[in-house]
């Protein structure tokens, strides 16, 4: 059993692989310090309740963007599991030619979404990830990675408003019955999640245009189901695209240890 786990800036987000299917998933706050033994007792109580047992795990892989929390899984897993866990780094034996000024500058969590991505869906692809920042990964049509956009997420421009603005109040991340607010809490729903919705609509365009090509475009990220029908450009959803990275990640660099150990 393959535990997944991508640790993100607002939620951690992992699942359980048996025989290559996605079994079990859930969602996590990353915010607080946790120690590996916390983590442990965590995770294990959340295995519990999906119906399974997590000293079945015979393999970890991570993804995180937050490298302060990196070790903390790194050591549950040595100390608890008995195992080495791989930690997605742009140097691993990826598949993919990464075509960034600093390869090591390009997140984990888009790295597998790129991977996962042109594995199912091939290229020229755009993967949208709607988290704590709005990101697109381009991916060409022989599968190097190209680079992307990072912009601010929808819930990180809500709190941000709040923050700097003392009559602007926090609001539910949705859309309001009409474009023109009739509130103020309407008025900033309209900005938010329409604006999202135009720029995504707009980026990808441009995108394409770049490209001249019209480029599969795939959505995942917590939000991505709430902005998905009003979305122009994106018609495709992938819940858990991430995971499904980290998992042909795994699978990939183990036997490439296996072939060098046989050899």
């Amino acid at each position: 059993m393959l535990m997944a786990i991508d640790i993100g800036n607002t939620q951690i987000a992992a699942g359980l692989f048996v025989e290559d299917e996605l079994v079990a998933h859930w969602r996590i706050s990353s915010t607080g310090k946790r120690t590996e033994d916390e983590t442990w007792i965590l995770l294990d109580a959340i295995c519990r309740t999906h119906g399974y047992n997590i000293v079945e795990t015979t393999g970890l892989a991570i993804s995180s963007v937050v490298p302060d929390m990196t070790p903390t899984f790194e050591k549950m897993a040595q100390k608890y599991l008995h195992i080495n866990p791989i930690t997605v780094r742009h140097d691993l034996d990826l598949g993919i030619n990464i075509r960034y000024e600093n390869p090591a500058s390009v997140g984990a969590d888009r790295i597998c979404n790129a991977i996962a991505g042109y594995a199912k869906f091939g290229g020229p692809l755009v993967v949208v990830d709607f988290g704590t920042a709005t990101t697109f990964d381009v991916i060409s049509k022989e599968g190097d990675y190209l680079g992307g956009i990072i912009a601010p997420g929808i819930e990180t421009s809500a709190l941000i408003l709040h923050q700097r603005a003392a009559k602007l109040p926090r609001v539910e991340l949705s859309f309001p019955e009409r474009i023109i607010g009739f509130s103020t809490e309407t008025s900033i729903q309209s900005g938010l999640m329409y604006g999202a919705v135009e720029m995504v609509d707009g980026l990808v365009n441009r995108i394409r245009e770049e490209l001249g090509s019209d480029a599969v475009t795939v959505a995942t990220g917590g939000l991505a189901r709430v902005v998905l029908n009003k979305l122009r450009s994106v018609r495709i959803i992938e819940p858990y695209l991430t995971l499904e990275g980290l998992r042909i990640i795994y699978n990939r660099v183990l036997s490439g240890e296996k072939a060098k150990q046989s050899g």
